[in-house]
């Protein structure tokens, strides 16, 4: 049995408002493609599936053309796993419709921790499958009046750790001696190397697990949430898949990788090099070398429009600089979608400029609204409604747009 384990395709992403969709799409036809020339025979989800709670329209398009297209090649599950950034209700709609096509989807935690683990049988062998959602603080922590924000954490933390190893004890009495086990989940394991583009889940490390608290049961612990791929404590069988594509300047340099196990040889697991759809680059030097290097660029044959970020050497050109990229750069098919200097935080003046012409560009309207409702006092985990609201408005006018 062939399994793939991805996650954090973040359908509807925008970088520095720029629409990914086309990156988006042809990551997924690659993804396809892999699938059905590999032979692979168990698709794993972890989370992050969209990048908001209510994704437009284009983004579900893509997430259930993909999945209609999946059902004519060699994979015959598929299970999805709800992320951070997932409206659990936005998964779980169509959950019943999907199942009937072997796609199972575990938006966010269940009543009936059974409900989470899948037996499941592909080309001749079986597989157990946790699949483990984001868990919501509201889900597994029974609230105490009076707690302490490090009270709430570690009971947080504490009630994470009992939901893998109340998981693993149903698993343990599922199994019998050769059916390899498998969990999926969306969290931060402590060691894990982050980008600019996740969302903190936890508040301080106090809420993060380690390599050591995964219980031994599992072969396998497909993880998302983290965009680089990468090992959770030097640990081969514990793994972020990461995200498929850049999502933040923060992430330029790293291979964007799935990863493929094939349980049929001992438990054999391998990173999968996703191909580069878009360059997205960083350039630095003084306003004329980065001119002759964006120029180089554009010399070059590109699937898509390079993205890229200009690094100013010298904080005396910033003022001047930043006019003469934009216009260079007006002329050429690289698209410049950030100007900044090096060393920036060291110059107060210049990097009061840089934050307020160009850093808001960073701030999703979500992460904006966050920060108006904590500026006011409003508490949005008391007021669930303000954000679904928010989400609903934030969807009509993008749509427009």
């Amino acid at each position: 049995m062939k399994i793939l384990h991805t996650s954090d395709w973040h359908l509807g992403h925008r970088l520095l408002e720029q629409s990914q969709m086309e990156e988006q799409s042809l990551f997924l036809d690659w993804l396809l493609e892999y699938i059905g020339t590999n032979s692979i025979d168990v698709l794993l989800v972890s989370g992050d599936i969209f990048d908001v709670g209510v994704p437009s329209s284009q983004a579900q398009k893509l997430y259930y053309d993909f999945l209609a297209r999946l059902y004519n090649t060699s994979c015959k599950e598929v299970i999805i796993t709800g992320g951070n950034h997932d409206a659990p209700s936005t998964l779980n709609a169509p959950k019943a419709l999907l199942n009937a096509f072997s796609i199972r989807v575990v938006g966010k935690a269940t009543e009936n921790l059974e409900d989470e683990i899948l037996k499941i049988f592909a080309n001749g062998e079986d597989l157990i499958v946790a699949a483990i959602p984001y868990l919501r603080d509201q889900d597994i922590r029974r609230a105490i009046a009076s707690e302490s924000a490090e009270e709430i954490i570690n009971r947080y933390k504490n009630a994470l750790i009992n939901h893998f190893t109340e998981i693993a004890r149903i698993c343990e009495a599922m199994k019998t001696s050769k059916i390899p086990v498998i969990a999926m989940g969306h969290l931060f394991a402590i060691g894990g190397k982050t980008s600019e583009s996740e969302q903190s889940i936890y508040v301080g490390n106090l809420g993060d697990i380690g390599a050591s608290d995964f219980p031994e049961i599992f072969d396998y612990i497909a993880l998302g949430h983290l965009h680089r791929a990468q090992k959770v404590g030097g640990k081969n069988q514990i793994r972020y898949s990461g995200s498929p594509y850049i999502l933040s300047f923060s992430e330029v340099g790293q291979a964007k990788k799935v990863v493929e196990i094939n349980i049929s040889e001992s438990m054999k697991i391998r990173d999968i090099t996703v191909p580069i759809f878009r360059e997205i680059l960083q350039i630095e030097g003084s306003v004329e070398s980065c001119k002759a290097k964006l120029e180089e660029l554009n010399s070059e044959n590109h699937i898509l429009a390079p993205w890229v970020e200009v690094i100013l050497d010298d904080e005396k050109e910033a003022t001047t600089g930043y006019k003469d990229i934009n216009d260079f750069a007006m002329n050429i098919k690289p698209e410049v979608l950030k100007i900044s200097v090096k060393n920036e935080f060291k110059y107060d003046k210049l990097k009061n400029l840089i934050d307020t012409a160009q850093h808001i560009k960073t701030f999703k309207p979500l992460d904006v609204f966050k920060l108006k409702c904590e500026e006011i006092k409003v508490n949005l985990d008391d007021n669930p409604e303000l954000l679904d609201a928010f989400n609903e408005i934030l969807q009509i006018v993008t749509e427009k747009e």
